[in-house]
């Protein structure tokens, strides 16, 4: 039994350092991004203040490369779908959701409601919420497409300010 833990530390040590990490500074902040040798994994904004640490904690890939210059093309407005393998980690709710929002057309907005109903569960606005909350992808799985029933801006984890600088690049460049 002991040397089964063993293996699946192992494994899960192997999996952390096959991670590749970078980031850059994106019109809305810092944003990291990370992959596991085969697809995106996470791309978020780091909110740390621990400048060394950021620095340090970097280990850039051509898959990394790649998605930085297809984020660096979405914000001069040259880009309007991602082309990157992904792969995000969640529960098969959250997954599905997150796949719905990948449905949404550059320069479009959809409500939780409606993400809802896409999904098969038009009861289930509040549930999306919260997968799109617990979305890891940022902006190349587009969250910030997502709006309230009656077209406010609603719930965004970088802060509203982002959400609306992101619909507003969009809307420009549509």
């Amino acid at each position: 039994m002991e040397s089964e833990r063993e293996n699946v530390k192992d494994t899960e040590a192997q999996k952390k350092k096959d991670r590749a990490k970078t980031q850059w500074e994106s019109p809305i902040g810092i944003l990291v991004m990370e992959e596991d040798g085969e697809a995106i994994t996470d791309v978020y904004l780091d909110r740390s203040t621990d400048l060394c640490e950021r620095e340090n904690n970097t280990q850039e890939s051509a898959l990394l490369q790649e998605a930085k210059k297809q984020l660096q093309e979405y914000f001069a407005g040259r880009r309007k779908k991602f082309d990157l393998p992904i792969k995000p980690q969640g529960t098969d709710f959250q997954r599905k959701v997150w796949t719905a929002l990948q449905t949404i057309p550059y320069g479009e907005t959809c409500s939780y409601g409606e993400i809802a109903a896409k999904i098969g569960n038009p009861k289930a606005a509040r549930a999306v919420g919260g997968a799109n909350n617990k979305n890891p992808i940022l902006i190349i799985i587009p969250c910030h497409r997502v709006i309230g029933a009656d077209g406010s801006m609603v719930g965004f984890g970088c802060g509203l300010p982002a959400k609306e600088y992101l619909l507003a690049l969009e809307r420009k460049k549509k």
